[in-house]
């Protein structure tokens, strides 16, 4: 089963606070959501594996650890999925970058992929889903599904916030799929918008309505 990591962390909770809030500007909004994902970044990225090295201090030799192991990928799920890049990337700008662009059938209502691009070496890497919002879960299973199906065996999903129906499609569908969160809300409303959670990420991010 998925393992949901939820982050405490004062500064991530005081920044999220701001970013739920409506009247918060898309310039503000744009630049909190870029430091919760900085924050988060370092929670995601805590069981990188390490290796050691002989270096050389202005004083002396020693040996020291560096990061070994799977290089790192991360995925936004266009559009509100790109706020949250650069702050990951910033913590490992080695990092190569994915996309994944999804649309909602308005007959069926299920997410339908319209473009995806990842790294050429895909199944060596480790990958980071990243959205704002985990609400039904559809668009998440849909992206990691995408992954999967070229390639990919190691996926985290990262989301600023989250409410239970999403956490439990996404454990239902992809179950060795850890999922960290800053916030897991009350529920969904009748529009699939999580309560209270924060709006339209997209829009808030873009200023579009």
């Amino acid at each position: 089963m998925s393992k949901v990591v939820m982050m405490n962390h004062p500064l991530i909770q005081h920044k999220l606070t701001l970013i739920r809030d409506k009247n918060t500007g898309s310039k503000d909004f744009r630049q909190l959501v870029k430091e919760v994902s900085m924050l988060m970044g370092y929670e995601v990225t805590r069981d990188l594996a390490l290796e050691e090295v002989e270096i050389e201090t202005p004083v002396t030799k020693t040996k020291s650890k560096v990061i070994s192991g799977k290089k790192l990928g991360i995925v936004p799920i266009l559009r509100a999925g790109l706020g949250m890049v650069d702050g990951i990337l910033e913590l490992v700008p080695a990092a190569k970058v994915g996309h994944v662009g999804l649309y909602r059938d308005p007959e069926t209502l299920k997410p339908v992929e319209y473009y995806s691009k990842f790294p050429a070496d895909i199944e060596d890497r480790e990958f980071i889903v990243v959205d704002p919002m985990l609400a039904t879960g559809g668009s998440a299973v849909a992206a990691i599904d995408v992954l999967k199906k070229q390639g990919a065996k190691y996926i985290k999903l990262v989301n600023l916030v989250a409410c239970p129906e999403g956490i439990e499609e996404v454990e239902r569908c992809h179950p060795d799929v850890d999922i960290y969160v800053a916030s897991i809300d009350e529920k969904l409303n009748d529009h699939g918008y999580i309560v209270p959670g924060l709006g339209d990420a997209g829009d808030r991010l873009y200023g579009t309505k």
